[in-house]
């Protein structure tokens, strides 16, 4: 069991029977009455999010999330097919499952899958990705009327904004919970 007071963002709780992650939380205390927790819910089952408050010290029963790592084979379509470097069994995922970090994976890139109950609940990439840029215009020196950044093609299919100075050909590293260029490697 898990008490409100103990909640964290990434949490995983059962609540009406259903499997929730905790997205943000705030604890208030009023000066006047009890104290409360204010949560936002995303249930993982259909990704909605919901804001709900509890009284301090309510409690849950907490799911327990197993990480295992997956290898990315391949993808077709809209769909993430991955392998289980221990059981070498494989997964398909759809894209929507890795958001945003979809555009950044790479083949026999190593990713962190959360499981409940044998089912896969959600994909972590790895924070950092190191990519070719495929194709960019060349900077032209003085154009900075767009704060000095232009549009590169990256080995993945992905297009992001990179500083001026960059060019085809280099590396860079990417964030991939933002989806924004880091540095050069």
């Amino acid at each position: 069991m898990i008490s409100t007071t103990e909640f964290r963002n990434g949490e995983a709780i059962v609540m009406d029977g259903q499997l929730w992650i905790i997205v943000e939380y705030q604890h208030v205390k009023p000066g006047k009455g009890g104290a409360f927790v204010r949560t936002k819910l995303r249930r993982l089952r259909d990704d909605s999010v919901i804001e709900r408050t509890f009284r301090a010290g309510e409690k849950f029963q907490e799911a327990y999330i197993e990480k295992r790592t997956l290898q990315y084979l391949y993808r077709t379509a809209d769909t993430f097919h991955l392998m289980d470097t221990k059981s070498y069994e494989e997964v398909q995922v759809p894209a929507k499952a890795i958001g945003q970090a979809a555009g950044f994976v790479k083949e026999n890139m190593e990713l962190e899958g959360q499981f409940h109950d044998g089912q896969l609940i959600g994909i972590q990439p790895p924070m950092f990705v190191d990519v070719h840029i495929e194709s960019t215009e060349p900077g032209v020196r003085g154009d900075t009327s767009k704060g000095g950044l232009k549009p590169a093609k990256l080995e993945t299919g992905a297009t992001i904004q990179v500083p001026l100075f960059v060019g085809t050909g280099d590396r860079i590293r990417v964030d991939t919970r933002t989806g924004s260029y880091v540095s050069r490697v």
